[in-house]
């Protein structure tokens, strides 16, 4: 991994991706106790940062492997970025999801013309089904995050942080993403790297489910004992990746851990002062920014808001217990 490529995924994503802006509320300084700038990638066409990935993996494909089709396994967002770009590209998809994804992020793949496979996310082998899949019907495997040309594309991200931030006057502080498996926190971090040396990328990840922290904090792979229980599915995997965690920990800063109330109260800020729809998942660097002020440094601080595919259910819970604060 290193900037080139990143910068050659930010040309073939040029015009098919959404370059997403940087948005503040003088409320959410206040909450912080410092100046927010967030930036919204739920504002990409399929919803989530995830679209720049799946868009750089397709695009990079020879047109033979794309006529053979790709297959990839997600709860949701990277299957829709899959999805989408794979229709674009006309190249046939098939999309693994565990059945308990919410119904949104299902009903929206199979909209975009993939075939979806339901499997158990507590007992199925993801991988396993997967590779499976793929040896089976000759389809090129697009993983998730722990993958170069998705790495790349999520990496397009930071290249438009460290432009916008340094148009805002921030040329120091921390960059807060939500963290799976930390492929958009390594692709952030070897960006601005090069881009903007002074920002710090740092991963923000659900209680009970930091393996990214616990692995920063041990210096090796840590995996999570359970993998259901929170809210934020977007971002619920077992373990950070072979390719992401020793860029996460060349690169990156502390881990920081939120509640499922914190991200609740992040997205009803969200929606009530940037006027944005953010999932669970995609909220949780916002929360990280508002209500673990003491674990941020800097005079600013960066907010990726990564994705908005939400339960209406849900999203109206966030609502009714903190909206209106």
């Amino acid at each position: 991994m290193n900037i080139e490529m990143i910068e050659a995924a930010a040309g073939r994503l040029r015009g098919h991706v959404v370059r997403t802006p940087l948005l503040s509320s003088p409320f959410l300084d206040e909450i912080a106790g410092r100046r927010v700038l967030v930036k919204p990638e739920c504002l990409q066409p399929t919803g989530s940062f995830k679209l720049r990935g799946g868009w750089s993996a397709l695009s990079a494909l020879s047109p033979a492997d794309r006529a053979k089709g790709v297959i990839a396994f997600s709860s949701g967002n990277h299957a829709q970025g899959v999805a989408y770009a794979a229709r674009a590209h006309g190249a046939p998809s098939v999309i693994l999801m565990p059945a308990d994804a919410p119904r949104v992020k299902i009903e929206n793949t199979r909209a975009l013309g993939a075939e979806v496979v339901l499997y158990d996310r507590a007992t199925g082998d993801r991988d396993a089904i997967g590779a499976a899949l793929a040896e089976e019907r000759g389809l090129t495997l697009v993983k998730p995050f722990d993958e170069p040309l998705v790495i790349a594309g999520q990496g397009t991200t930071g290249l438009e942080i460290a432009e916008q931030a340094a148009e805002a006057g921030v040329t120091a502080g921390d960059v807060l993403v939500p963290c799976g498996g930390g492929g958009l926190t390594s692709g952030i971090a070897l960006a601005l790297e090069t881009k903007a040396p002074g920002l710090r990328a740092r991963t923000v990840e659900p209680e009970g489910f930091d393996d990214t922290a616990r692995s920063l904090a041990s210096g090796r792979i840590e995996r999570n004992e359970r993998m259901t229980g929170s809210i934020c599915d977007a971002i619920v995997t077992p373990s950070p990746g072979q390719i992401t965690f020793p860029i996460l920990r060349r690169l990156c800063g502390p881990g920081i851990a939120v509640g499922d109330d914190q991200a609740l109260a992040a997205m009803a800020a969200a929606f009530d002062r940037l006027h944005i729809v953010l999932e669970p998942g995609g909220a949780v660097a916002l929360a990280a920014a508002l209500y673990r002020p003491g674990e941020v440094t800097g005079e600013a601080v960066i907010v990726v808001a990564s994705g908005g595919n939400v339960d209406p259910a849900l999203h109206c819970k966030a609502m009714d217990r903190f909206g209106g604060r």
